[in-house]
């Protein structure tokens, strides 16, 4: 069974004109900005870049970045607004799987994902191969996540779970999940998410 389901329902959550998920994104991006610029890196991989916007801010701090997606219309539309941005960054067409044992850095981001994973203990063990320090993960912290789809009249006959998520985490179950291969650096939660700093072991 493969590790990676095939990309699900494309929503650029980053520019959406929604005054409510643009105040929630903005939590997710200082959380996440704040947490890149604790790791000092200067290299870093990310992996399920989706349309660009972690790998572009990554870029713009100066770090320079690989980034893949396994869906072939996001990463065109990453390298669009790369180049429109004037950033040089390696996009590529990959699955998580297909990128194990063919590069390493300090840094890999990997948000958004593995709530997609079939198995995620896989995709950990592959994150932990990439990296030679430092990991930066977020996923939908649950249930809260749902409750909110609920909310706004989103996937009801689906309780609230968007399509192709696969794995439910509490922030008490992630933090346990990555715990397994990783030390827990810092931890954040910006609504709805829980996102991670963790330095190999």
């Amino acid at each position: 069974m493969s590790t990676l389901q095939p990309a699900g329902n494309y929503y650029d959550k980053y520019h959406t004109r929604n005054p409510l998920a643009r105040y929630l994104m903005h939590g997710f991006l200082e959380s996440f900005d704040a947490l890149c610029k604790r790791t000092g890196v200067d290299e870093a991989i990310e992996v399920g870049c989706g349309e660009g916007e972690l790998s572009m801010r990554l870029a713009a701090d100066g770090i320079r970045v690989r980034a893949s997606d396994i869906a072939a219309d996001a990463v065109d539309e990453a390298r669009k607004r790369a180049e429109a941005a004037g950033l040089s960054i390696d996009y590529s067409v990959r699955s998580l799987e297909q990128m194990q044992g063919t590069e390493v850095s300090p840094l890999v981001v990997c948000c958004e994902v593995l709530e997609h994973l079939d198995d995620p203990e896989s995709g950990l063990r592959i994150l932990e191969s990439l990296t030679s320090r430092w990991l930066l993960v977020s996923v939908p912290r649950e249930p809260i996540w749902r409750a909110l789809n609920v909310m706004r009249g989103k996937y009801l006959g689906d309780f609230g779970n968007t399509p192709g998520h696969v794995n439910h985490w509490s922030a008490r179950a992630f933090k346990s999940f990555i715990a397994s291969r990783f030390e827990i650096v810092e931890q954040r939660n910006p609504l709805p998410w829980t996102m991670l700093l963790c330095r190999c072991r």
